[in-house]
């Protein structure tokens, strides 16, 4: 068994702690039913938020809508580059799999400007 990382971003309607709920579920969703993730599997999991979203802590809508009551999890600020995108939210999965795993990475709303 070997550890990887699933990304995904998604942007945020307003700073509210409601916004941040709907955010951080709709993006869990899309991670875990693309990448069919066993919540037994998760190393722990990683959220991240520009400067203008501070109106809750994201794990604890994992932890407490999404069952991950047992998953380590922290929140951190992204780095503030000018010009990047604003009311974001990224999340990383760190996952113990099989080799073969190949993770698929989540943009959804704004936040499919990040990738091409």
């Amino acid at each position: 068994m070997i550890t990887r990382g699933i990304r995904g971003a998604i942007t945020i309607n307003n700073n509210s702690e409601q916004a941040i709920k709907e955010a951080t579920i709709e993006l869990l969703k899309e991670l875990f039913k693309i990448n069919n993730i066993n919540k037994d599997l998760i190393s722990h999991i990683i959220f991240t938020t520009t400067k203008d979203v501070n109106a809750a802590f994201p794990a604890k809508f994992a932890r407490l809508d999404f069952g991950l009551a047992d998953t380590a999890m922290m929140c951190f600020h992204e780095l503030d580059v000018p010009n990047s995108l604003p009311m974001c939210l990224r999340i990383l999965i760190v996952l113990n799999c099989e080799d073969t795993f190949k993770p698929q990475f989540v943009y959804l709303r704004d936040a499919k400007n990040l990738r091409a």
